[in-house]
């Protein structure tokens, strides 16, 4: 049975593909082959595959330039998803979904967790909640997991820029104010596999074990830390960062177009109680990472 990456060239799709191989066939899709803002492209590539298990790692993710493109963070991050889940529904598949920590407004200051009011502040955000709602819409068999702060050796994220400007400054000034979890790409994707393959979906091709659970899911490692305290911990760990003095300041000394939850904690007991899942603190997933990056992989 056919396993469908899509989005499989960035930082969370080149994960899957490696993880989700050892259980069986993957076809791989990135934005060349298959555009999500093209909803006819999206219905005629899943019918031509007919996979047994889509999994969406394709998103919109530049937060600050979302807010002068709507249009196509609405087309890529709420319409394609719900096109998925329901070309997903019509060929008996089951879809895996993630979303963000930026559905939430930050005013809370314990970890957020599932049920909790979502008030989105940017069109990132609004938008990836409205796909979340989309493929609920849908029915089926999905699993969607917001995730947070997601970085890898690869693609554009925050470990990958605190690493470049270490070496092109004597000083990092980086936001202290803004609270979140961040977490290594790798271990969403092996927790991704571990469920598919608790799910026994690829050897029958049913999704009965996914639709009893189907449902929203926070993944994200645990622990919580600024993007000061990432950036600190990125240029004292990972290989290739210069050691530079990291200096806080306030997210009102560096505007942006889009405005960040304040704190984005997310609460991931649901994940731990139906699928036996917890990722590790995030400076453990940071260690590992870099470790992983020291040994070149």
């Amino acid at each position: 049975m056919v396993v469908m990456v899509i989005g499989s060239n960035g930082q969370l799709g080149w994960e899957l593909r490696r993880a989700l191989a050892v259980l069986g066939p993957v076809t791989s899709l990135g934005r060349a082959e298959l555009d999500l803002a093209d909803a006819d492209a999206i219905r005629a590539t899943l019918r031509e595959h007919a996979p047994a298990l889509v999994v969406n790692a394709g998103a919109y993710t530049a937060v600050d330039r979302a807010e002068s493109e709507p249009a196509l963070a609405e087309a890529v991050n709420a319409v394609a998803p719900g096109v998925l889940a329901e070309e997903c529904v019509r060929l008996g598949a089951a879809l895996i979904h993630y979303s963000t920590d930026y559905v939430f407004d930050g005013t809370q200051r314990t970890p957020y967790v599932e049920t909790d009011a979502t008030r989105p502040l940017s069109v990132y955000g609004r938008t990836k909640l409205e796909g979340e709602q989309a493929v609920q819409a849908a029915g089926g068999a999905y699993v969607i997991f917001r995730t947070a702060w997601v970085y890898a050796s690869r693609g554009r994220n925050f470990l990958l820029t605190m690493r470049r400007l270490s070496n092109e400054r004597d000083e990092l000034h980086v936001v202290d104010d803004q609270v979140g979890s961040p977490t290594w790409a790798r271990l969403l994707a092996q927790a991704t596999a571990r469920i598919v393959r608790d799910s026994n979906l690829l050897e029958t091709r049913d999704t009965g074990w996914l639709r009893e659970r189907s449902g929203v899911y926070h993944l994200a490692c645990a622990g919580q830390t600024s993007w000061c305290g990432f950036a600190r911990a990125i240029v004292e760990q990972v290989p290739g960062a210069r050691r530079v003095p990291v200096k806080p300041i306030a997210t009102s000394d560096y505007p942006t177009p889009a405005r960040r939850p304040a704190y984005s904690v997310l609460n991931c007991d649901k994940a731990l109680r139906v699928f036996g899942i917890r990722l590790p603190s995030w400076d453990e997933a940071l260690r590992q990472c870099a470790a992983a990056m020291a040994a070149g992989g």
